[in-house]
């Protein structure tokens, strides 16, 4: 089998996994508790926290757990928009958010918030100028995705927040790190919310993060104990939350040879441009994520592909899981080049992939498309 859908969740890591297995057997107990087997189960907590801080360069008091990444940016749009909204009503994102944070936004619509949305060019990035004349003394947020989960185009976060601060320093940046974080190079000195997910870098479903900048308010949207100092109550997913923390440690220590290797991996897939004719990258070829490539096959629907290749052991998306149950018939690769959608398959990987894998894939690909276009009517 070859798993090319690491976008939309990875394996659990065989170290996250044992470590996982061995905190449900020994330190079960509620980290809440008072006795000194709580007790325990809270230094954990507290050192899967320190392992996440560690990625992005913050204090571990910055990190608040999740139960994922949905509920993370739901949490970061509408609670720091709850808490700024008396300061203004005007907040900003982009055209190819992820869902849970373009639906938050929809929310806020319904709210009376004035939600100004940026369209990007035909690679996927927002023009930085006009986001600035966007941003005004009325602006209490802005949310703008580091790596997209759909073509991996990858924004500079770092200029962004530079340029959203020196207009108004007011106002709350947040950033959807779901697919760059312990991929990517990023820091909390460059936003001052950032949401995380642990399936995407090999650890437990179930489980994600925030960093909330000290001084930052978001306000909770969850009510009832004490966990989490208040901000997100119920009692911690421990386990997943112990295999997030093993997950990250890992992921940091290896983080600039999984992306050399996951390049190469990339670069091998993308040479099906040369292979074939009509394939198209849908996303910044040379400087996207290497972990996402996203291609469209004029003159093949993207689902039949997929089932094509699914014949031959090989797992790919025709986009973000989150999504391809849904009615919205218009893929977010429209938004970038219209009318690819359909024909669009993404292609995303990790440090467990191999070049091989990737060479095998394009064998599949010069053998099976031709063989499919042969049905697409003249």
């Amino acid at each position: 089998m070859i798993y090319f859908d690491n976008a939309s969740t990875t394996r659990m890591s065989d170290e996250a996994f044992e470590y996982m297995c061995s905190f449900i057997k020994e330190n079960y107990a509620n980290p809440s508790s008072l006795h000194s087997f709580g007790f325990e189960a809270e230094k954990e907590l507290d050192k899967a926290r320190k392992a996440v801080a560690a990625v992005i360069g913050s204090d571990a008091e910055e990190i608040y757990f999740t139960s994922g990444g949905t509920e993370a940016n739901n949490t970061a749009v509408l609670g720091a928009a709850s808490a700024y909204g008396r300061l203004g009503r005007r907040v900003i994102t982009s055209s190819i958010e992820h869902p849970s944070v373009a639906d938050s936004f929809k929310e806020l619509e319904k709210r009376g918030f004035e939600v100004i949305t940026l369209g990007v060019d035909e690679k996927g990035y927002i023009d930085t100028d006009e986001l600035l004349n966007a941003v005004n003394e009325d602006t209490i947020l802005v949310s703008i995705m580091c790596v997209n989960n759909e073509f991996g185009t990858v924004q500079d976060i770092e200029k962004i927040y530079s340029a959203v601060k020196g207009k108004n320093r007011n106002c709350i940046f947040h950033t959807d790190c779901v697919q760059a974080f312990c991929k990517h190079d990023i820091s909390c000195r460059n936003a001052d919310i950032i949401t995380m997910s642990a399936h995407k870098i090999n650890a437990s479903k179930g489980v994600g993060a925030m960093y909330i900048k000290k001084g930052v308010r978001v306000n909770n949207l969850h009510f009832g104990g004490g966990q989490e100092k208040g901000f997100r109550p119920g009692t911690e997913n421990t386990y997943a939350i112990a295999s997030m923390g093993r997950a990250a440690e890992l992921a940091l220590e290896n983080m600039a040879d999984n992306f050399k290797h996951v390049g190469e991996v990339r670069k091998t897939l993308l040479s099906i441009t040369d292979e074939l004719d009509n394939v198209y990258v849908n996303g910044d070829a040379e400087n996207g994520s290497p972990y996402i490539l996203n291609l469209s096959f004029e003159n093949v629907k993207g689902e039949v592909l997929l089932h094509a290749l699914e014949s031959e052991g090989i797992y790919a998306a025709t986009g973000a899981a989150c999504s391809s149950r849904t009615k919205e018939k218009k893929k977010i690769v429209d938004r970038l080049n219209d009318g690819r959608g359909k024909s669009a398959v993404r292609f995303s990987f990790s440090a467990e992939n191999t070049v091989e894998e990737a060479e095998r894939t394009v064998e599949c690909l010069k053998r099976l498309v031709p063989q499919l276009r042969r049905f697409v009517p003249r």
